[in-house]
């Protein structure tokens, strides 16, 4: 037998949820047996798999030893890379300047070396996650962005701070600004695009239309030229919507593709000039609350900037702050 204390970090999940992550070796066949059978309680008496957790509540599992046998614990993060752009830390949550090129979270080429697995690594070197601590949670992403795009993701250090996050992502109540080159100079210095996005998991690629169907989304991006040269233009763009690659199919659409776009411009060219990646930056972002934030609303009203965008520097002589 085996009683698990429910911590904060473990609080406000369902009860089959919490076993799955705490005692991992248990088939999900046998642990729904083992809770309709009593050899499963809450607090000492029997309770729905739906039930949902509180902090100080008893998992007390009946069960035999074998299914809490621990092997020596292997951290599979603690091969990734030490490299970690940190723009602000606190208690409860860290802004991370993200790297083009690096994942933000495992795929099946990529496991080890991720941003996340990055933060994870961090944190335990500093003390502030221990897995073994820990009966489910772990330290995670409450964004992300694609793998050839840079700058600002937030990661959460505990689960409360990461419940929160992901509403006000949800509710767009964080306000997030990225720098981009585009080709060419629109017609308008600054103006918000609208339109429909439809995307092909097939192909990884999201088409524009006009009319709203069934299969597309509304999407909403509002672009501001700060600067023009040599058949390029400097944006700051605004997602007023989140949808998949929705800057990069948007200023697409309307004759603008992104300088390094493989995927809706022409990288042949581009490479030329030394872009394989596409021009973009999360340089920027700020907590824009309009609700309670709990734990979190001391951050309301901040606004947090990566140091430097490379390639604004490079093509422009742009730098963050001007």
């Amino acid at each position: 037998m085996k009683e698990f204390i429910i911590s904060k970090n473990d609080a406000d999940q369902r009860l089959d949820k919490f076993i799955s992550k705490a005692i991992p070796s248990l088939p999900k066949t046998l642990m729904y047996k083992f809770i309709r059978t009593k050899h499963i309680k809450l607090n000492g008496k029997k309770a729905d798999i739906s039930t949902r957790l509180n902090e100080g509540d008893t998992v007390s599992a009946y069960i035999k030893d074998e299914f809490f046998e621990k092997v020596a614990p292997k951290y599979d993060f603690l091969s990734a890379s030490d490299s970690l752009n940190v723009v602000y830390e606190d208690e409860n949550i860290i802004l991370l300047d993200k790297p083009q090129g690096l994942l933000s979270h495992p795929d099946e080429n990529e496991y080890n070396d991720t941003l996340i697995t990055r933060v994870q690594k961090y944190l335990y070197k500093k003390g502030e996650y221990d897995p073994e601590a820990e009966n489910s949670f772990k330290p995670s992403l409450a964004n992300r962005i694609d793998r050839n795009t840079g700058g600002i993701v937030i990661a959460a250090k505990n689960s409360e701070a990461l419940r929160i996050l992901c509403d006000k992502i949800k509710s767009r109540e964080i306000d997030k600004r990225y720098l981009t080159v585009v080709h060419g100079t629109p017609k308008r210095k600054e103006a918000l695009l609208e339109g429909f996005l439809e995307k092909n998991s097939d192909k990884n690629k999201v088409y524009l239309q006009k009319n709203k169907t069934d299969d597309n989304l509304s999407i909403k991006t509002y672009y501001r030229t700060l600067k023009s040269k040599n058949g390029l233009s400097l944006l700051e763009i605004e997602l007023l919507t989140g949808r998949t690659h929705q800057i990069r199919a948007h200023m697409a659409s309307i004759g603008h593709a992104l300088l390094g776009d493989g995927k809706y411009g022409n990288l042949k060219e581009d490479k030329k000039m030394g872009f394989n990646k596409q021009a973009l930056y999360s340089y920027m972002l700020t907590f824009t609350f309009e609700s309670d934030a709990g734990i979190l609303n001391y951050l309301n009203r901040k606004t947090f900037k990566v140091k430097s965008v490379w390639f604004a520097e490079e093509l422009f002589g742009y730098k963050i702050g001007e």
